[in-house]
């Protein structure tokens, strides 16, 4: 006996995927747009004490369960006219999407680092960034 295509597929248990238009089977779920969050951190006194004071409250600031990956970083020893390096250390965050980078931001977690750490530091600036649709 001759086995086609349409046999194969009802023996194999497809038979109603193989019932659906093309474009219902192959449609991939809605993509969202990547969050990055980018701190830079100016301590009012620059020294090593301050700075393992800064990365500790960072470490547990990376337990913000909607952050999936983070980096704390000092500048790197590079000397492009474009490089800026005046910053203490900086905090490097991604989320899925914006609205898990808005919940980051009211955490129990998040708010209690600004109040135990806020007072090492004289200024932050923030990049925040978000792309590209995947």
């Amino acid at each position: 006996m001759k086995n086609n295509r349409r046999d194969f597929i009802i023996k194999a248990g497809l038979g109603a995927v193989a019932a659906l238009p093309l474009a219902a089977v192959a449609k991939a779920p809605e993509s969202k747009e990547r969050f990055v969050h980018h701190v830079y951190f100016y301590l009012k006194e620059d020294n090593a004490a301050n700075r393992a004071k800064l990365t500790e409250g960072l470490l547990k600031l990376s337990k913000v369960p909607t952050i999936k990956l983070f980096h704390i970083g000092e500048a790197a020893p590079t000397t492009r006219d474009v490089i800026v390096r005046d910053y203490s250390l900086s905090w490097l965050c991604f989320f899925e999407n914006l609205e898990e980078e808005e919940i980051y931001q009211k955490h129990p977690i998040h708010l209690k680092f600004i109040a135990d750490y806020g007072y090492l530091w004289s200024k932050v600036n923030v990049y925040d960034s978000i792309g590209p649709k995947r």
